[in-house]
């Protein structure tokens, strides 16, 4: 099955008020051509889970810059002042969760699990509003899963049939993304023929991988 498609046609699978997931480290790993295709067609309304929104000129950045997001559910925020200008502004809503708390919650949307017991964020702002579960003495916060309509993630190489590589700290959130959403959308650097990759290096099944643009 050969999943390679065209920029354009990939982009037709995002609308408007949809919740994407979007791979990247402060913009390291983030689907860039596949962000710029959602500025150029202003699909707004956004909310997205991610890591971080990057900065103001790279990855999820750009959008938060163009004003397309509504929402977005990350670890932090720092490296980009349009974020927090926009949050304080009451124009965009900013959920911020514990790094490690965040990819469990993603982990646990992929594998069907009914959330995550965590003691971080006990006795903090992160536990307002969590029921609160206590086990053998200690108090932990149910952190729910968290899934998204599409996930867009960035390989570093992909074979036709959307098994994938990653390349060092651009791996970060992609693998754990690509299992949890309804559709995953892949902008690799490289494509090869099925059966060119080495079992060993592959990180992310083709079987969970719908669509492969060439980045």
């Amino acid at each position: 099955m050969n999943k390679i498609a065209k920029l354009e046609e990939a982009l037709s699978r995002l609308a408007e008020n949809q919740t994407l997931m979007i791979g990247g480290f402060a913009g390291i790993g983030t689907p860039e051509a596949i962000v710029d295709g959602i500025i150029e067609k202003g699909i707004k309304n956004l909310t997205v889970i991610a890591n971080d929104t990057a900065f103001v000129d790279k990855g999820i950045g750009k959008l938060v810059v163009n004003k397309l997001l509504k929402r977005v559910i990350v670890s932090h925020i720092g490296t980009n002042k349009e974020t927090g200008r926009q949050m304080n502004a009451g124009e965009i809503e900013v959920e911020l969760v514990p790094q490690g708390t965040l990819i469990e919650r993603i982990r646990c949307g992929g594998a069907g699990l009914g959330g995550v017991l965590t003691p971080t964020g006990v006795g903090t702002v992160v536990e307002e509003g969590k029921e609160k579960i206590i086990r053998d003495g200690k108090v932990y916060l149910l952190e729910l899963p968290l899934r998204a309509d599409v996930a867009l993630v960035k390989a570093w190489k992909a074979d036709t049939y959307g098994n994938l590589v990653y390349r060092r700290a651009a791996r970060n959130f992609n693998p754990t993304i690509a299992l949890a959403a309804d559709f995953v959308i892949v902008e690799a650097e490289e494509i090869v023929e099925a059966g060119v990759l080495d079992p060993d290096e592959i990180i992310t099944p083709g079987g969970v991988v719908d669509m492969i643009i060439r980045g």
